[in-house]
């Protein structure tokens, strides 16, 4: 019989709750404390997501000996800190994405986890949901053929109230590391690392950028157009262009709602790719990936590597420094 992994939330804000709601979707999974910088706010969080520990600070879920990893779900500008308050506890640790605000970041994350020979994952829920399985599954069948073209975008435009991180320098605020991050990440898990980076953006009144466009270029003669905005509301679709077919992402390419579609040939070849619907909001797959990894007590996911990680990171740099994007961290 397996045993219970024992959660703990570090942040209880929105993107927590829909992870708290998804871990009751995971037989092996328990929420047992939840962490916040005032009693009150985890105790709020508690009404609807009932945990038996409740701490008014992080430094007390991190010291609480019942828990086994603690899912990250803090603004990514405060990652750096709280990923290494976890670790210097050896408690397991899945961080939100973006994983940090720069490569360097990573690699401090990253070492102290080898070196604690603790846990550490970045929550790339995309990765782990139906959907992009089955695209990767069509890629690695050859159906696609040689993958010559990516194209991603991700764009929303933030209603009222508007949360305060999104345009904030100080905690990496801007579309790049919130939403841009996914098509980069897809570009860099279908094509690899780019032997060429151009990037452009253009600045919000915080200096933050509130649209990036990133071109990625391979000695194979392969492209990646990628696109984020924080001033309009788009498709935030893609595509998998290959010399033998096609993958299309409807909609909300990162989420499990989108529509996967097969094309070879003509437009006329059109083909749905039936998936898996989602049984809560898409987070409970990698939620079970990281209780297997726990569960056979590894130290380091065979899926989203930490190679992969700074790799990401890494990108993100250069396309940063290439846009001119900065941060108050830099």
């Amino acid at each position: 019989m397996m045993r219970k992994i024992r959660w703990g939330i570090l942040g209880c804000g929105r993107i927590a709750r829909k992870f708290a709601a998804d871990l009751k979707l995971v037989a092996d999974a328990e929420l047992i404390a939840l962490g916040a910088r005032e009693v009150s706010t985890a105790q709020t969080f508690a009404k609807d997501f009932p945990a038996k520990h409740i701490h008014g600070s992080y430094e007390a879920l991190v010291s609480n000996p019942e828990v086994d990893v603690i899912y990250v779900a803090t603004p990514h500008g405060l990652h750096h800190e709280h990923v290494l308050l976890c670790l210097k506890h050896k408690k397991a640790v899945l961080c939100e994405k973006a994983f940090a605000i720069n490569y360097k970041q990573a690699e401090e994350m990253i070492a102290l986890a080898k070196a604690q020979q603790t846990f550490i994952m970045e929550a790339f829920w995309t990765r782990f949901l139906p959907h992009y399985e089955k695209a990767k599954q069509l890629i690695a069948s050859g159906k696609v053929g040689h993958i010559k073209y990516f194209y991603g975008e991700f764009g929303f435009k933030p209603v009222a109230p508007v949360a305060p991180r999104l345009y904030d320098p100080a905690l990496g605020g801007g579309a790049l590391l919130d939403i841009g991050i996914y098509p980069v990440f897809m570009a860099l898990d279908l094509l690899g690392k780019p032997d060429w980076i151009d990037a452009i953006m253009t600045p919000a009144s915080t200096g933050i950028d509130e649209q990036c466009s990133v071109r990625f270029q391979y000695k194979n003669g392969a492209i990646a157009n990628l696109f984020c905005t924080l001033a309009s509301n788009l498709a935030s679709g893609g595509d998998i262009g290959g010399t033998e077919g096609r993958i299309r992402f409807t909609h909300r390419m990162h989420g499990p709602t989108t529509l996967l579609e097969y094309y070879t040939g003509t437009v006329d070849t059109r083909q749905v790719i039936p998936t898996p619907k989602a049984e809560g909001n898409g987070y409970e797959y990698e939620i079970r990936h990281v209780n297997e990894c726990l569960q056979n007590n590894l130290r380091e996911s065979p899926v989203l590597t930490h190679e992969g990680t700074l790799l990401l990171m890494q990108t993100l740099d250069e396309i940063r420094a290439k846009a001119g994007i900065r941060y108050a961290v830099d």
